[in-house]
């Protein structure tokens, strides 16, 4: 297994899986993401201009290259219904060398 420093996750929550699935879909489509995962809705707590919310978000992990992260959460932000969503980018610090070519490959 090789460093893979280029490799990243991003993170979001998105209010509903219709929607999930088609910021999943151009993502891909337009080969900004290799590949993006949809979970299940979750109860998702927080303080939002100083009232406690519980709202019911669907989760979103979304694996790319980090040349492409600020296309990335462009798209999600343009497609995001909220004032400030989460957009949280994590690093790779180690893939298969297969997993990681075809990440790159993807996001071409």
């Amino acid at each position: 297994m090789q460093n893979h420093e280029d490799l990243i996750i991003v993170m979001t929550n998105v209010p509903d899986e219709l929607l999930a699935k088609r910021i999943a879909h151009i993502l891909v489509e337009d080969g900004l993401a290799a590949c993006v995962n949809i979970g299940a809705p979750s109860l998702s707590m927080y303080m939002w201009k100083g009232t406690m919310e519980g709202t019911t978000e669907v989760p979103l992990v979304i694996k790319t290259v980090a040349g492409r992260r600020q296309a990335v959460m462009d798209t999600i932000a343009k497609a995001h219904p909220f004032d400030v969503p989460e957009l949280l980018v994590l690093p790779v610090i180690g893939s298969t060398d297969a997993y990681a070519a075809w990440v790159r490959e993807q996001t071409r």
